[in-house]
């Protein structure tokens, strides 16, 4: 079992939401809305987000015991899902043609999948079935969490002014860098976790 404490659950959230690569997804969304709107906009999606990964925090263990999943289980497959999302930031795909939304964006994409998206659902849970006791710990590292999207998200035109489009993508393939180790050890744990339970159920 990975034993996190708050400043890394913090740190292991802020990579997983990526506010920083979601900064043109939102850009693309909030094309169309008009740029006083547009804080109340990021705000809004972001609360969203936040209530949802705080509801999936506080129901997750009986959503396990419901899909009769194991904590094992959930950490190899949350594992191999931060590694495919950790692949996707230092390898992106091609970029595909995508509609344009003509109207404002509600919840879909900009707070579910773009912040609240599978990978941010498992870690939560993740979390909280590993270290329940820390739970309160947990919810304050989502607000902290929420809170740096808030501050990048709403400055995201000034932040690309500043630094440039390819300093953005550079510390985004950085987080995804880190995020691959993180994803790593979470499935070697996790392997190793199972390794050691068929030795036990072998020699009893």
């Amino acid at each position: 079992m990975m034993n996190y404490t708050f400043v890394s659950a913090t740190i292991l959230l802020v990579l997983i939401t990526d506010p920083v690569g979601n900064i043109p997804v939102f850009a693309n969304a909030l094309k169309h809305v008009p740029q006083a709107r547009k804080p109340r906009v990021i705000l809004r999606e972001i609360s969203i987000a936040f209530f949802l990964l705080l509801t999936f925090m506080f129901v997750g263990e009986s959503f396990l015991q419901v899909m009769n999943l194991s904590e094992l289980a959930l950490q190899i497959g949350g594992g191999v899902i931060l590694f495919l999302i950790a692949l996707r930031m230092v390898f992106p795909p091609p970029a595909q043609a995508e509609a344009e939304l003509l109207i404002e964006p509600l919840i879909v994409p900009l707070a579910v999948p773009s912040i609240a998206g599978p990978s941010a659902l498992a870690t939560v849970l993740l979390l909280v079935s590993q270290q329940p006791e820390k739970r309160l710990e947990w919810v304050a590292a989502l607000c902290v969490t929420m809170l740096i999207s808030a501050i990048v998200l709403v400055s995201a035109e000034r932040i690309q002014r500043v630094i440039g489009t390819r300093v953005v993508t550079a510390i985004e393939r950085l987080m995804g860098l880190v995020l691959v180790s993180v994803a790593i050890e979470m499935l070697l744990r996790g392997i190793r976790t199972f390794a050691l339970q068929l030795t036990q159920a072998s020699g009893a």
